[in-house]
């Protein structure tokens, strides 16, 4: 590795040498890249597009710099010092001389807003000075390719931090999940990872779940604040609950009254694993009269001897489809009942009463709904657990209780009465009850 490429850790002044690139991709609990199997196990590959080399703004004298991987600044010639702060907090984050070819940065790469202070070496007046500044500028945020709740989850946060520095947003997405907001968001421009290089950009910030403690690319660890929070914190805005727009003015297809449901998942830890739940939950809503739609990509997925099906008595309306056309179906049920997955997610998005049944998750790590199913006389919440890293290429990953006869217990042990119970509190369900007896 050059000696050019210098990572300098915040505070202690410690310098380590590294080749600047995008950080490894950090798949969620709410992947939805491929739901009916699991890739074998091998490193993660980068799922993020890429910034330019070379710092994007002028400095002086040749130095340039920029904030596309926390603040990097690159020094042709030696001869100078530099130091950089944080302007909330006021910490010097580093202050030393450097050599030349030197590209400096910061380890953290969340959101900071920065001063930079450039010196000759051994004077004390700055030759050059710049405040992290983004308005007019073009800022790139980039989600991660493929999963649905994550990008669902985190959009919003784009959207806010645009609005509070007035800057111009390359949001990164995938293309198919990006259509989802094209229309409700003009104001951002939709691009592909593959596109990143046409663009020189004042910053980059990347969402993601961090893994391993990681407290570089986030500033706490997503296991304390949640799946969609963790961008706010990241991109330094507001993390509260906040569904984002999207299109709902698709007239309704089906007379009936109906409900949606969506029982796959890229984890078995995340299904209902009563070997009944469903089945008995779906009896239910059609003995109630409803329709009962199963909107999951695939009739079933799993992995190995383990596979998972649409329950018996639901209609199959699963399908590789537009998520546009998945919002307007969920836009006009009663209500959704699904798991912490990707269409739990767009259910949020439609105002759709969501019943989430869960029990690897805490409640903290969804969106707020107060119809949540979660069993807390059973193990539960691992995947909220700071002392648990998950894995991702386990597909029967169960980190306290696996092979076990506590296997999954989470949710095998949330009986389809306690989610029949969650029902019948759900304003939309007692108005269709009424309404059915009315009828008798």
């Amino acid at each position: 590795m050059s000696s050019n490429d210098i990572t300098v850790a915040s505070n202690i002044q410690e310098k380590s040498f590294s080749i600047a690139a995008p950080p490894v991709a950090s798949f969620s609990a709410a992947s939805d890249i491929a739901p009916q199997s699991q890739p074998p196990a091998q490193p993660q590959q980068l799922i993020y597009g890429k910034v330019p080399d070379e710092p994007t703004q002028d400095a002086v004298e040749g130095i340039k710099f920029d904030f596309n991987d926390g603040i990097r600044i690159k020094f042709p010639n030696d001869g100078y010092r530099v130091c950089f702060s944080d302007l909330d907090t006021g910490i010097i984050l580093y202050n030393a001389d450097v050599a030349a070819g030197a590209m400096v940065s910061s380890v953290k790469k969340f959101f900071i807003r920065f001063r930079l202070q450039i010196f000759r070496k051994g004077e004390n007046k700055p030759i050059f000075e710049h405040d992290y500044n983004a308005e007019n500028k073009q800022v790139m945020i980039q989600l991660p390719v493929g999963t649905i709740g994550d990008s669902i989850g985190w959009f919003s946060y784009v959207e806010r931090f645009q609005q509070k520095h007035k800057c111009q947003v390359l949001c990164v997405m995938t293309p198919w999940i990006a259509d989802l907001f094209r229309e409700t968001y003009p104001q951002l421009k939709f691009i592909t990872s593959e596109e990143t290089l046409n663009y020189s950009p004042y910053a980059c910030y990347y969402l993601g779940l961090f893994f391993k403690g990681n407290v570089d690319h986030q500033p706490s660890d997503f296991r304390y604040v949640g799946l969609h929070r963790t961008a706010g914190y990241i991109l330094g805005v507001e993390p509260a609950d906040i569904p984002p727009r999207i299109k709902l003015d698709a007239n309704r297809k089906i007379k009936e009254p109906y409900v949606c449901i969506a029982v796959q998942s890229s984890s078995q830890a995340k299904h209902w694993n009563n070997p009944n739940g469903w089945r008995e939950v779906v009896k239910f809503l059609k003995d109630s009269g409803y329709r009962v739609l199963c909107i999951d990509k695939a009739p079933a997925g799993g992995q190995g001897i383990v596979w998972n099906q649409i329950p018996n008595g639901a209609e199959d309306f699963t399908g590789d489809k537009p998520l546009q056309e998945r919002a307007d179906l969920l836009h006009h049920a009663d209500f959704f009942i699904g798991l912490s997955s990707g269409l739990s997610w767009l259910a949020w998005c439609c105002h759709t009463p969501v019943v989430l049944i869960s029990g690897f998750t805490h409640p903290l790590n969804e969106f707020e709904t107060p119809h949540r199913v979660i069993n807390y006389h059973t193990c539960h919440s691992c995947w909220n657990d700071m002392r648990i890293d998950f894995d991702h290429f386990d597909f029967l990953w169960c980190p306290r209780h696996k092979n076990t006869e506590r296997h999954f217990e989470c949710t095998r042990l949330i009986s389809s009465d306690q989610v029949i119970n969650t029902i019948k509190r759900i304003p939309a369900f007692q108005k269709h009850i009424s309404k059915q007896k009315s009828k008798d």
